[in-house]
Order: C-alpha cells, then sequence, then structure tokens
C-alpha cells in the first residue's frame, strides 16, 4: 500500500516537471495544444475500441460463453481512456499502450493474469462452474 500512496505523489510531480520542461523546450502554446491533441485523439481511439469490447463481450454473452478475455480487455481500454485524458505526458503514453492491443496483449495481459491467478490461489477469487 505504500508504493500505491507514493505513485500518487511522485507520478503528479514528474508529471508536472516533464510539462514545465516542454513548456520551456516548446513552448506553453505548442504544449498545451499537445495535450489536448492527445486528449482528443485518444478519447477517440478508447471510444471505438470500448465498443468493440462491448460488442465482444456481449455476442459471448449471448453465445453463452465466459467473456474473460473481452472483459479483461475492457477494463484495460476503460484504464487506458482514463490516463489518455489526463494532462499529462507520462499518463498519455501508459493510456495509449493500453489502448492500443497488441501492446495491451504484451504488456499489460500477462501481468493482470498473474495478479488474478495469485488471487484465485490465495482464495481471495473464487471461481464458480455451472
Amino acid at each position: 500500500m505504500k508504493w500505491f500512496i507514493s505513485l500518487f505523489i511522485i507520478i503528479p510531480a514528474v508529471e508536472l516537471y516533464i510539462l514545465l520542461l516542454s513548456g520551456k523546450t516548446i513552448g506553453v502554446g505548442y504544449t498545451f495544444l499537445l495535450i489536448i491533441a492527445t486528449g482528443v485523439i485518444g478519447a477517440y481511439v478508447a471510444k471505438k475500441q470500448g465498443i468493440k469490447a462491448f460488442r465482444e463481450v456481449s455476442d459471448n454473452v449471448k453465445n453463452y460463453q465466459a467473456p474473460a478475455e473481452q472483459a479483461i480487455n475492457g477494463l484495460c481500454i476503460f484504464a487506458g481512456s482514463i490516463f489518455v485524458i489526463l494532462p499529462g505526458f507520462i499518463s498519455d503514453i501508459l493510456g495509449f499502450l493500453l489502448l492500443i492491443g497488441p501492446t495491451r496483449n504484451i504488456l499489460f495481459k500477462p501481468f493482470i493474469y498473474k495478479w488474478i491467478r495469485k488471487k484465485m490461489k490465495s482464495g481471495q477469487v473464487i471461481v464458480m462452474k455451472p
């Protein structure tokens, strides 16, 4: 829990430092436009990916299948959309990595699956069979 709280302090400080550095390097106006552009582009990509994930979950449920893979995709897309809307370059990069399918599959899903397995082994997550 300590590392989680420290992330809420360290990451905004680093984001602010990078924004100030960017404003000094390329100018305040360009930095502002860049942040707005990444937010708009990120929101568009998040909307497209979110609709796709929702359709996949819906199709699986209609076919009486568990939408495990699609649900994790949906959670990653949701988290990515929040990150791209937040102002800052680090959050934008993290958000786009979560929104893009191949990077999501390589960088994030293995850790999510590992975390879920760990929770299942410790009894914190219970899988029920029909």
